[in-house]
C-alpha cells in the first residue's frame, strides 16, 4: 500500500519502547531486526535548559503492516503508543496533517 504514509510526532514520544515491541511481536522477527526502532537524542544542554528526545525510526522492514491494515485493522505500533504520537494518513492527507502538527512532526513511507 504505497498509498499510506506513518506520520510521527516526535514531540509526544515518552520512549516506552511499546512501538518495538509491539512490532516485532507483530511480525515474529529474528533478534537483530525490527520493523521500528527506538533511538535517544540527549540528554543535550540547550540554551538554558536541557533536551532529551525520543524518535521512532521506521526501517526497510516496515510495509505499514499493509496485510493487517487491508483487512480492516489497524498497526499495532499506533495503536500501542502510549503517546499516540504515530499514525498511518493517505498520501495526500500528508501535507495538511503536518501543517497541522509542526516542526517535530516526520513522514515514513515505505
Amino acid at each position: 500500500m504505497k498509498d499510506h504514509a506513518m506520520i510521527i510526532d516526535y514531540k509526544y514520544c515518552t520512549g516506552c519502547h511499546a512501538c518495538e515491541v509491539t512490532c516485532k511481536n507483530e511480525h515474529d522477527f529474528s533478534e537483530g531486526e525490527w520493523g521500528i526502532k527506538l533511538t535517544e537524542h540527549g540528554p543535550a544542554k540547550m540554551g538554558d535548559g536541557w533536551i532529551w528526545n525520543y524518535v521512532p525510526v521506521p526501517s526497510k522492514l516496515c510495509d505499514l503492516c499493509e496485510e493487517r491494515r487491508s483487512t480492516g485493522g489497524v498497526a499495532p505500533c499506533t495503536i500501542h503508543c502510549l503517546g499516540q504520537c504515530m499514525e498511518i494518513v493517505p498520501l495526500e492527507d500528508v501535507s495538511k496533517r503536518l501543517a497541522e502538527l509542526g516542526d517535530e512532526a516526520a513522514v515514513f513511507i515505505p
